[in-house]
């Protein structure tokens, strides 16, 4: 007879509490006790809650390897469905023998209804460190338990595969929002709901009467960035800078070559230049920066309330100062294919033919945006991290510990978005100028040329050849918080890999590898993904990208999606009119009746503004609530991470204090873990 001695957390969460039973089995070397229960008088596992439990062992099983929890319903529960299906949060186990050090087993995880999990001792081990068969079958049965659980399905023809459920009340609850973040999600949204309602805005299918009318709409919900884009939207050096720090700062690029298709003339920029130059000097100094939005081209556009909507695919020609002075554009071509009917517009032009121009510009960026910054590069392919994590990486893995809180809610958010907005009669069908069938078409172009630099921000700066531009912050802060999650990635890597051939060795991370490869960038090798992995350099540099595509990107393309769009007139999501072929033909009535109607408007707005905000229970980047990792060394990594980007906080905020328009999306409490709304 041994006694030991066992603790438990359960967690704070609304409702992590159970009535149900529990009890454990302790197995060893040497076999598996019996069903040992924890039981005291009255309840147990009340949220927040630890307790203590003795148990005896009528035979020893030897060195303790595995921890097994059975969860069952309590007596007569079959007549109270609510006591047959309680949950319970547990956070961890701890094992006390009778001799010897406590033995702790991380757990993390919700479990449901009646049935058993299977717990190992925390510390970290990749495939090739388990020597023991009890151990290496673990492995294994947990993995083809999650693979029969989170199964993948390809969603659309040419799209990365996804997560195979179709609505959110399917969700394992492992993966589901919690009690608090669904409850707060469903407040947000029913309650700006019910606010354009009553103003009878989102039945209201005409265009707009006049700019000023749209103030009522632009009073729904205010944000200083909000104000301060209203007051400056029709600005040319506004206008220029969303290209460096609004939602899409990924497009513009360093122009040493004017394209064919795009003729624009010495004496067309003249003006902007100034005496004493040329826009062959200024292409041969690198002052000038090209956005091209040539995947627009010809793309399928949407119906809204009966009337086709219509697309462009612009180039835009902007100018750096010399001396730091603003950036500006020089010239927009509304169209891939130069001739009499697509113009070459200009600052010197008309007010409104200039203006309407740039509106353009801004549609196609709504587009580009909506379809590849944010769902494609920072909800599809975050999907396709998340389930090969959980299908690939057991919970002993170190990737698996690193990896973990950085997939938080993702299924749940793009398993709603499926449901509710790239959906057939939701928002994008409804509202936006391309449509379910323009995104498709736009995303399916996109993956035939991704490419693992653009990924990767300090290469993608330099491909675009925009590390010296002056005022671009995304890119400042961006390569601050890309450095500090290299490095701490680096740490972790270094402790549990020794060498290349360790990361070689390792079957699990090569098969976690393989099927984001497959299964996300659809076998392409001209990606230049890897379907391997041969170096701890090439790891490093892989799970970085991962997680800053998971955090830091996410949350600077999509954090500002309200602030930019608050307005519509700055962001329109769609376009009633053709593009102009002429110019001297607009006004301020053929403007306003450009822009998208009343009802799409309001649609666009409300469903941004819900998706700028984590609607409560956030885990800001580098916060670590979930233990996962027990050994000294990655806790010591871990709380260097936190110092890391405590300190670039610090520099933002310093910064953005001088700034008139401040520039928070990379701010590290603005960051989340994981792509979670």
């Amino acid at each position: 007879m041994a006694e030991f001695r066992v603790r438990v957390s359960t967690g704070e969460a609304f409702g992590a509490g159970t009535w149900n039973k529990v009890s454990v089995s302790i197995v060893g070397t040497q076999g598996e006790s019996p069903r040992l229960p924890l039981d005291h008088l009255g309840k147990e596992f009340n949220a927040g809650a630890e307790e203590d439990f003795q148990v005896m062992l009528p035979e020893d099983v030897g060195p303790v390897l595995l921890l097994r929890v059975h969860k069952m319903p309590p007596a007569m529960s079959c007549l109270l469905r609510p006591l047959a299906q309680d949950a319970w949060f547990c956070r961890w186990f701890q094992l006390t023998p009778p001799q010897g050090s406590p033995f702790l087993f991380p757990c993390y995880q919700w479990l449901e209804g009646a049935g058993s999990l299977v717990l190992r001792e925390g510390t970290a081990k990749v495939s090739w460190a388990d020597h023991h068969p009890l151990l290496q079958q673990q492995r294994q049965q947990e993995l083809q338990a999650r693979q029969e659980m989170y199964q993948w399905k390809a969603y659309n023809p040419g799209w990365p595969h996804c997560l195979d459920e179709k609505s959110v009340k399917d969700l394992d609850i492992n993966i589901k929002y919690s009690t608090a973040k669904n409850a707060n999600f469903y407040l947000r949204s029913g309650s700006a709901f019910v606010e354009m309602k009553i103003k009878g805005l989102l039945d209201r299918k005409g265009p707009w009467r006049s700019l000023n009318e749209m103030k009522r709409i632009f009073n729904f919900r205010k944000t200083p960035a909000a104000e301060y884009t209203f007051e400056h939207w029709q600005e040319d050096a506004f206008f220029a800078s969303q290209f460096l720090n609004g939602l899409n700062p990924v497009l513009i690029r360093r122009c040493h070559c004017l394209p064919k298709n795009f003729p624009v003339t010495d004496a067309m920029v003249a003006s902007v230049l100034g005496p004493g130059t040329s826009l062959q000097a200024e292409l041969e100094k690198g002052s000038l920066f090209l956005v091209d939005h040539g995947i627009l081209s010809n793309i399928h556009t949407n119906v809204i309330n009966g009337r086709p909507q219509f697309s462009a695919a612009p180039m835009t020609l902007l100018y750096q100062r010399p001396g730091g002075g603003p950036l500006l554009p020089l010239a927009i071509q509304l169209s891939q294919t130069p001739g009499p009917n697509s113009p070459i517009f200009l600052p010197s032009d008309d007010k409104w033919d200039w203006l309407l121009a740039k509106t353009w510009v801004r549609n196609a960026e709504f587009s580009f945006h909506e379809a590849l910054t944010h769902l494609l590069h920072s909800h599809l392919l975050p999907e396709v991290f998340t389930l090969a994590t959980l299908r690939q990486l057991p919970h002993c893995h170190p990737l698996f510990k690193l990896l973990i809180p950085h997939t938080r809610y993702t299924l749940h958010i793009n398993t709603l978005a499926r449901e509710l907005l790239i959906v057939p009669g939701q928002v994008v069908d409804k509202s936006t100028g391309l449509g379910i069938g323009g995104f498709s078409e736009l995303i399916q172009r996109s993956m035939k040329q991704l490419n693992y630099s653009a990924l990767c921000l300090p290469e993608d700066i330099r491909t675009r050849g925009v590390e010296d531009i002056p005022g671009y912050y995304y890119r400042d802060d961006g390569l601050q918080i890309w450095g500090a999650v290299e490095r701490f990635v680096s740490e972790i890597i270094g402790i549990y890999y020794p060498s290349d051939e360790s990361v070689q060795d390792d079957r699990e991370l090569q098969a976690w590898v393989g099927e984001i490869f497959s299964k996300g960038f659809l076998n392409r090798e001209s990606s230049g993904i890897p379907s391997s992995l041969e170096t701890r350099e090439a790891l490093v540099r892989y799970v970085t990208m991962v997680i800053f595509t998971c955090s830091a990107r996410h949350s600077a393309v999509s954090a500002g999606q309200f602030d930019s769009c608050a307005w519509m007139p700055n962001l329109p999501p769609s376009m009633q009119l053709p593009p102009p072929t002429s110019k001297s033909q607009a006004t301020p009535e053929s403007f306003i009746n450009t822009l998208p109607p009343v009802n799409a408007t309001c649609d666009v707005i409300l469903t941004l503004w819900l998706l700028s905000k984590e609607p409560g229970d956030p885990r800001p980047l580098g916060t670590y609530p979930d233990e996962h990792f027990i050994e000294e060394a990655p806790r010591r990594s871990i709380a260097t991470f936190q110092n890391r980007l405590a300190q670039i906080s610090r520099d933002i905020q310093e910064r953005n204090r001088g700034l008139a328009l401040p520039y928070t999306y990379l701010d590290p409490p603005i960051i989340e873990n994981s792509v979670s709304i």
